[in-house]
């Protein structure tokens, strides 16, 4: 057999095996039709790219690993890190703390009146911190449906319920992606009531519930949903209270956490821009069960871009931060006003960051 023939067939058993692969190899994932609404532009209007995330200054501990979720309390910043930690950092980095250790992936942090910390814990569930470091499970399930991916808290003003997402009932921490491309409804808007210990359902369905944040007087609480792009707004108080209804739809990336700071403005992170094979193959579910076989072996078609913004009360966008130059701080998955900062925390990256609000609101 000549050599031609040879690498000839070679060729030929390659495209069959890989056929086979992305044809045949067994997956938990099965795609749900839909279609999104076209994706906004990010060369021109609203979303119009720009480099003000470039000026980003590094701030608290480097070299940690994935420092999602932050507090800033007395001039040290709190986060939750890939290895369980939930440590304290100063400012400028020179002191570090370890408060607790999980075991799990703490995502999401919120401090209650009495002193409790709340962490949102991927792996754990709903837990609580005491002043003197002990761990506490708080709840795991809701409904007899364990938690399948807990991801973010806050808590109301009198400490009464602490409100929480449930990414995903059917994947796990780790298997984002699979979970936004089977699109199948399965997250989950919570509310634990720290009088009775109960956990009550108030949405589910949702398309992987990511960040939390109450708005003003804690009338509404709003949850990302990351695989539909947009924010869901569920009344709590006065006459639509028990309704829910579209915050703001056809995001031009991926929200991830949100916060609100307490005043006039939310501040959504997003994890990346919309993909656009991904928006393309939305309406069919076999495509997309070859790509999330392909995943399984490739790297995820993840851009690299630092992206964030600022909305009203109402919905409306008022800030627009973007940066997809060499280098920049992403993916940013936590965005919190404080003072005259706004500082950033990231579910991959090595450290913390901060632009002045001003540069933000300009």
């Amino acid at each position: 057999m000549s050599r031609s023939i040879r690498v000839h067939h070679g060729v030929l058993l390659l495209i069959v095996a890989i056929g086979g692969f992305l044809l045949l190899m067994p997956t938990k994932v099965q795609p749900v039709a839909w279609t999104p609404a076209p994706t906004p532009s990010l060369t021109e209007g609203l979303y119009a790219d720009n480099q003000r995330l470039k000026a980003v200054e590094r701030v608290g501990a480097a070299d940690i690993d994935g420092p999602e979720a932050l507090l800033l309390e007395n001039d040290a910043l709190i986060t939750g890190l890939h290895d369980g930690r939930v440590i304290r950092t100063s400012l400028d980095g020179k002191v570090t703390q370890k408060l607790a250790d999980t075991g799990g992936r703490p995502l999401g942090l919120a401090r209650h009146p009495n002193g409790l910390l709340v962490i949102a814990d991927a792996v754990k569930g709903l837990l609580s911190l005491d002043a003197q470091g002990r761990l506490a499970a708080m709840t795991t399930e809701a409904d007899g449906l364990p938690f399948g991916f807990t991801d973010d808290v806050v808590i109301d003003k009198p400490g009464h319920f602490a409100y929480f997402s449930d990414a995903s009932s059917r994947f796990g921490y780790g298997k984002d992606g699979e979970a936004i491309i089977e699109h199948g409804g399965d997250g989950r808007l919570l509310r634990y009531d720290f009088q009775t210990g109960k956990t009550s359902l108030l949405l589910d369905k949702l398309e992987f519930a990511n960040g939390v944040a109450l708005g003003p007087d804690d009338a509404f609480v709003l949850v990302n949903e990351t695989g539909a792009y947009r924010i869901t707004r569920y009344w709590l108080t006065g006459p639509k209270a028990g309704t829910h209804d579209i915050f703001i739809d056809n995001l031009p990336g991926l929200p991830d956490n949100l916060s609100f700071n307490g005043r006039d403005r939310f501040w959504v992170a997003l994890y990346a821009p919309r993909n656009a094979l991904l928006d393309a193959t939305a309406p069919h579910p076999f495509i997309r069960m070859m790509i999330a076989r392909a995943m399984t072996v490739l790297p995820k078609p993840v851009e690299k871009r630092g992206f964030a913004l600022g909305l009203d009360l109402q919905g409306k966008v008022i800030a627009n931060l973007q940066d997809g130059s060499n280098g920049n701080y992403s993916p940013i998955t936590t965005v919190r006003e404080y003072g005259e900062w706004l500082y950033f925390g990231s579910l991959k990256a090595k450290n913390m960051v901060r632009l002045p609000l001003a540069n933000a609101l300009q």
